[in-house]
């Protein structure tokens, strides 16, 4: 079933979604109501049904947790050559219009200004952040993503150059273990994060450790 959303800010029960995991229709990219999805393991999605937003979640949970990252001989290589720099929200808008201009040449233009200017807002108010990899001073790649309590939620990175991106998420992994952060949500399984050290978790397992109830 998939729900029509009004100006409430309320969103149904994720069992009660799709197969796909498709929830809701509607609503808005208000701070509020994007805190509030991903509180409940929901986030907007790339497409749009009869120009409305689509909102999903998946029962099954592909995750990476930080201390099972999986880091390659030749990642391990490349690291060690310090070619490239690695900063945390030193330019969030670069990372997300990068990661925009790629999706609309790849994938299809999603990362309008709503999406960006909301990102935006919720960086500014210290609910999303990015990293950034730099070669020579440029950016080359990054990721940058939403966090709530201990868990990362990713929602997009670029490459501009080989294993960028593969960097930004090492980088990210590393902080969190460092940090008490238990877990990296990657939204939708690819074949780059699976080689990573992605794997399926349940809805009930993931909700468990975005409350850190470990019970």
């Amino acid at each position: 079933m998939v729900f029509e959303l009004t100006d409430e800010l309320v969103f149904p029960d994720p069992r009660l979604g799709e197969p796909d995991g498709l929830i809701a229709v509607g609503g808005d990219y208000s701070t509020e109501r994007l805190l509030l999805a991903y509180s409940n393991g929901i986030f907007p999605w790339s497409a749009f049904r009869n120009n409305q937003k689509l909102w999903f979640c998946p029962l099954q949970r592909f995750v990476i947790f930080p201390e099972e990252i999986h880091i390659s001989h030749s990642m391990r290589n490349l690291l060690r050559k310090n070619l490239y720099e690695v900063s945390i929200n030193r330019d969030f808008e670069g990372v997300i219009r990068n990661c925009g201009e790629l999706r609309y040449n790849q994938q299809g233009a999603w990362l309008g200004e709503e999406v960006v200017e909301a990102y935006t807002r919720l960086h500014h108010e210290g609910w999303a952040a990015s990293f950034e990899v730099w070669e020579k001073g440029k950016l080359v790649g990054g990721l940058y993503g939403v966090t709530i309590g201990n868990t990362f939620i990713g929602e997009s990175m670029f490459s501009l150059v080989p294993n960028a991106s593969k960097i930004a998420l090492i980088a990210l992994a590393q902080f969190l273990a460092d940090n008490g952060g238990r877990m990296i949500d990657c939204q939708l399984e690819t074949p780059h994060l699976r080689s990573m050290g992605g794997r399926y978790i349940t809805y009930d397992e993931y909700m468990k450790i975005l409350n850190d109830d470990e019970s």
